[in-house]
């Protein structure tokens, strides 16, 4: 399902990772299509409150979660600058689908990273 939503659908996910060389790409990519999933998901199920919108972040984080031990193999991890990259586009999303009350921490709370 493409993405309806101009706005998001023109967002650069990830985009300080990409220019990082510490965080591969092939791995960088995976978590992009993470965020677009939630995006689309987003769309199809239109959460009508912050409770409906924290069980479909949080599902996209534990995917973050799995995600760590690709980073790691490719001799990466979800450090700092990672985790602020990725906080800030779950921000972006909740923003961007009018949930500017959401809870940055409460958005990725199921996060081990």
């Amino acid at each position: 399902m493409p993405i309806t939503d101009q706005q998001v659908a023109e967002h650069a996910f990830l985009r300080q990772l990409y220019a990082d060389s510490y965080f591969p790409d092939h791995v960088v990519d995976k978590g992009r299509v993470i965020l677009l999933r939630l995006c689309e998901r987003i769309e199809a199920e239109r959460p009508s409150d912050l409770s409906a919108l924290y069980a479909l972040t949080q599902a996209a984080t534990e995917e973050f979660n799995l995600l760590e031990a690709e980073f790691e193999a490719a001799g990466s991890e979800i450090e700092t600058v990672a985790r602020e990259v990725i906080a800030e586009d779950f921000w972006f999303v909740a923003s961007a689908y009018g949930f500017t009350d959401a809870d940055v921490e409460e958005l990725i709370a199921t996060r081990d990273w």
